[in-house]
């Protein structure tokens, strides 16, 4: 729960916001996991989705864990290089969680692993759905942000006043320490406990298709081969290691071995930045005995 290190470019310091991209994917997470927590919402029962509600249509068998695991089955494109399902629903949709939910199946649940930031807008649509407008535009700040003393964040809104959980939430630098040190932690903060007992480990757990089991729920992992280091995305740290991953190389750590949160904010086009480096080469200058 201490501060062991920081370090900042010019004209940023520890409380300039920064936008997290897809590393609010494992906050969209961390709110349905308190749904679990605090409403009694099962993962495991069918997506509260209207569209999906008719069993002859093959969507009614996607449960929201299939969604936090990103393996539902809907077609989908993640593409930022042209236009895509991700770009129209980012720059182009008032209702980003409406849209990706009208997308069909292209395969059954389970059945592949697809990333998908369409998913985890629709992951926003069900807490819209659950909790009420009301309770829903108070539930990242009440249930979440003010509880762990972040002041920081902003949860920006698509045109129809969703939260967009897939890509626009900023933070402070410490801030988004403070939701890694929430999961470090098993879910529990000054004693309190935020999440329910497992969420972290089931987020944490290598969806079984994912590529070298690098995708839990809604956090990337570094679980890999445990007999080939080289299968892994970080081959050179340990394997429990997990993380939130934003677009433009935003990163927060989570080290259980460690005991250790590490978070880097720059912003690096992918491929010109060794986190390989950069994460072992910190793990190697800390004494953890």
């Amino acid at each position: 729960g201490k501060i062991i290190a920081e370090k900042y470019a010019s004209g940023f310091d520890a409380f300039t916001p920064h936008i997290g991209w897809s590393m609010g994917k494992s906050i969209t997470n961390t709110m349905i996991g308190v749904l679990v927590f605090k409403k009694g919402f099962d993962i495991y029962a069918p997506a509260p989705i209207p569209e999906w509600a008719n069993t002859k249509d093959p969507r009614h068998r996607i449960t929201t864990d299939h969604l936090l695991r990103m393996s539902s089955g809907l077609k989908w494109d993640e593409n930022y290089s042209r236009p895509s399902s991700a770009t129209n629903m980012l720059y182009k949709e008032a209702n980003m969680g409406l849209f990706a939910s009208q997308h069909k199946a292209d395969k059954a649940p389970d059945e592949e692993w697809k990333y998908s930031s369409g998913t985890t807008n629709i992951l926003s649509r069900i807490l819209r759905i659950e909790l009420g407008e009301k309770e829903y535009r108070k539930w990242p700040y009440r249930e979440i942000f003010y509880k762990l003393g972040i002041n920081s964040a902003v949860f920006e809104t698509d045109a129809s006043n969703a939260f967009v959980g897939s890509s626009y939430l900023w933070a402070s630098p410490r801030d988004w320490a403070r939701l890694g040190l929430l999961y470090l932690n098993d879910g529990v903060w000054n004693g309190k406990r935020i999440l329910p007992e497992g969420w972290v480990e089931y987020s944490s757990t290598p969806t079984p298709l994912s590529t070298m089991h690098q995708y839990g729920a809604q956090f990337w992992l570094n679980a890999g081969d445990p007999d080939d280091p080289a299968q892994r995305r970080l081959p050179d740290c340990p394997r429990d290691l997990y993380m939130m991953d934003g677009y433009e190389s935003q990163r927060v750590y989570i080290i259980p071995s460690y005991d250790m949160v590490i978070v880097r904010l720059g912003q690096t086009k992918k491929g010109n930045f060794d986190f390989n480096e950069f994460v072992s080469g910190l793990l190697g200058a800390v004494d953890v005995e």
